[in-house]
């Protein structure tokens, strides 16, 4: 018999493809150091203000956070007793993550001007 509603799946691929994204993202961030450190202040800022750059980075946060939230609304679920407590919990953390969001995308969009 087929399962109806949610089984999990759609948060594993989240968790991993997050995953993954952060790796290659670190790894090709920590190669582009080694081969072409900025020597600046100035230098490390004309470097992040590149679009793409910008978009890599951006995407990197945002892959971040949803592997924060698929993470801690695992945890949450699981051990937070009585279940009544699990929704203001979800909330507090999600507002938390939504506000870590503004303050990168405000970092983000400060570099490039």
């Amino acid at each position: 018999m087929v399962k109806r509603g949610p089984s999990g799946w759609l948060a594993w691929i989240v968790q991993r493809a997050s995953a993954l994204y952060m790796l290659a993202f670190l790894v090709a961030g920590l190669l582009w150091f080694l081969v072409d450190p900025p020597g600046s202040h100035p230098a490390w800022r004309a470097r992040m203000a590149g679009a793409g750059t910008g978009i890599a980075t951006a995407a990197f946060f945002a892959a971040l956070l949803a592997h924060a939230w698929v993470g801690l609304r695992d945890v949450v679920l699981d051990y937070v007793r009585p279940r009544s407590l699990c929704g203001p919990v979800l909330a507090g953390l999600g507002l938390g993550l939504v506000a870590v969001a503004a303050w990168v995308l405000r970092i983000l969009v400060t570099v490039r001007t």
